[in-house]
C-alpha cells in the first residue's frame, strides 16, 4: 500500500509540474535545443552528355571526375533557414567533357532553442550532412540514367568545409545571420 501511495504522489507531482509549463512539455523540454526538416527539394537540376551517343561506346580508361560543393543558407524567419547544397560533377576524358551533373538541393529547417554562438555551425554543418544522402541519391540516379555507371560521391566532411569557410571569411558569415534573424524578430 505504501508503494502505492508513493506512486501515486510521484505521478501527481509530475502531472503538476507539466502542466505548470503547459501543452505537455516539462520546462526540461520546453527549452531543449531542437532540428526539424520542414522539406526538402530539387531547386536545379542539370545533366549534360554532349557526346551521346558516341560517349556511351565505351572509353579507354577511366575518365578524370571532378567534385566541387557548396553550401549556402538564408534565414526565412526567426526559426526557419533555407539551407542549399550545391553540387557539381564533371567527368572529362582526353581534354573533352564526358558528362556533367549539376544540382542544387536544399531544405527548409527549423532550428528552436539553439545557442546564438552554435547556430552558424549547424546551419552550415549539419543542415547539409542530412541533405547530402538525398543529393547523393540524385547525382547516382542520374548519371545512372544518362548512360554511365552511377556516380557515387565519398562522404564530405561539411565541418572542415565550414573551418575553412570562416577562416577566409572571418566572421561575416555569422554576422549576416545574426543580422538577418534580427531582421524578423523586430
Amino acid at each position: 500500500k505504501d508503494m502505492a501511495k508513493a506512486a501515486k504522489k510521484t505521478a501527481s507531482k509530475t502531472a503538476s509540474t507539466e502542466a505548470e509549463v503547459g501543452n505537455g512539455k516539462t520546462t526540461e523540454q520546453a527549452a531543449a535545443p531542437s532540428m526539424k526538416i520542414l522539406g526538402q527539394y530539387i531547386k536545379d537540376l542539370s545533366f549534360e552528355n554532349p557526346g551521346a551517343p558516341q560517349s556511351l561506346a565505351g572509353q579507354d580508361g577511366q575518365p578524370e571526375i571532378n567534385i566541387s560543393v557548396n553550401v549556402n543558407a538564408k534565414p526565412m524567419s526567426e526559426t526557419d533557414f533555407e539551407v542549399e547544397l550545391h553540387l557539381n560533377a564533371k567527368a572529362q576524358a582526353k581534354s573533352s567533357v564526358v558528362f556533367e551533373a549539376e544540382l542544387l538541393y536544399a531544405g527548409i529547417f527549423r532550428l528552436e532553442n539553439i545557442p546564438e554562438q552554435a547556430l552558424h555551425a549547424i546551419v552550415l554543418v549539419e543542415c547539409p550532412r542530412m541533405l547530402f544522402p538525398f543529393a547523393r541519391q540524385i547525382i547516382a540516379d542520374v548519371s545512372r540514367n544518362g548512360g554511365f555507371p552511377p556516380l557515387m560521391l565519398d562522404p564530405i566532411d561539411f565541418a572542415a568545409m565550414y573551418q575553412q569557410r570562416v577562416a577566409a571569411d572571418g566572421n561575416k558569415a555569422n554576422a549576416y545571420i545574426k543580422t538577418a534573424r534580427k531582421d524578423f524578430i523586430e
